[in-house]
């Protein structure tokens, strides 16, 4: 499995809804929403992660802790179902596997992983420029309820990632949904709702327990 695989990873966050309105790019209110998502660093969250994958019949499933460590440092520590931590650091990722010698390699081997540390350090750091640097932004609210779907702006990075889209209630992200073009899908659910991963998921359930369709 590629590097780019591994970490459909730094992936970790929100809430899909069931009728949210009409995305709309308009900044002022995207800029608002990331705002308020803005986390003191360190910020640590559970993480459960279900890869769907077309030439797997079961979805990869992967839990423990994703921590951004303030600037662009991320860690994601995979207790289940072996341990491995993974981070980005100084433009560098280093992987660590119990057992194995650690590997690093610049991130500039790894152009997906800077398009998921953007944004991620984007929506933690409160830091709607940034995000809107790399990503097309739109967004769509119902009540409480909100969707933001982000589209890379650099085609060659699109041609890896076609879309994020993190849903969220108030000003808490609870989980996130990546796209790539190939049709494989990673959906990650965060904070509490980590706990709650089915042991056998389906694409349909994880929807239905977050929350709404995606």
């Amino acid at each position: 499995m590629t590097s780019g695989k591994k970490w459909a990873l730094l992936t970790g966050l929100l809430f899909p809804l069931t009728c949210l309105a009409t995305p709309t790019p308009d900044a002022d209110d995207a800029h608002a929403l990331v705002a308020t998502l803005r986390r003191p660093a360190p910020a640590r969250t559970a993480f459960a992660e279900a890869r769907f994958m077309r030439v797997l019949d079961k979805p990869l499933v992967v839990s423990g802790e994703l921590s951004w460590l303030g600037g662009d440092r991320l860690e994601r520590r995979v207790d289940k179902p072996a341990k491995e931590t993974a981070t980005i650091a100084d433009g560098e990722v280093t992987q660590a596997r119990e057992g194995r010698k650690p590997r690093s390699f610049s991130l500039k081997r790894a152009p997906q992983l800077k398009l998921l540390l953007d944004s991620f350090v984007a929506l933690l750091g409160g830091d709607a420029s940034r995000l809107g640097d790399a990503f097309d932004v739109s967004l769509g609210r119902d009540a409480d309820r909100w969707a933001l779907t982000l589209t890379p702006r650099d085609t060659r990075l699109a041609k890896q990632v076609a879309s994020l889209q993190v849903y969220g209630s108030g000003d808490t992200p609870r989980c996130l949904r990546m796209n790539e073009p190939d049709g494989d899908v990673s959906i990650d659910l965060l904070g509490d709702l980590a706990a709650h991963m089915p042991a056998e998921p389906t694409r349909e359930g994880l929807v239905a327990q977050c929350g709404g369709a995606m």
